[in-house]
């Protein structure tokens, strides 16, 4: 048996998919998740962060609304066969907080280096 390695990735760049899902869902709107995905996936190109094939992001947000489900920051309503997500506002305030704190982190980060580069 292998020994399990103690060390593991940890991403250092803010999750622009979680950010997006964030911002649309701190509405007071519930959403099923095509539109959510069609929103999510505009606001993604107009910041020129949409990377991979469609269906790729449209499974990576899918499964970042499913954590945030599990989180309890969403709440997924089921009637019938459609699912509607809707943001826990608290929650969502927390979260957009984080999301802010990290994204300047790593501009600061990404200022140092360029800094020390020249």
């Amino acid at each position: 048996m292998s020994k399990r390695s103690a060390f593991s990735f940890t991403r250092r760049a803010p999750d622009c998919i979680t950010e997006e899902l964030i911002a649309v869902l701190s509405s007071k709107a519930s959403f099923e998740f095509k539109p959510l995905f069609e929103t999510m996936l505009l606001n993604l190109r107009e910041r020129n962060a949409a990377s991979g094939g469609e269906e790729m992001l449209r499974l990576r947000a899918y499964e970042k609304l499913q954590g945030l489900v599990n989180q309890g920051a969403v709440n997924r309503t089921v009637t019938g066969t459609t699912k509607k997500y809707k943001g826990v506002a608290t929650r969502m305030v927390v979260l957009r907080a984080e999301m802010k704190a990290m994204r300047a982190a790593c501009n600061r980060r990404a200022r140092a280096k360029a800094a020390a580069a020249n």
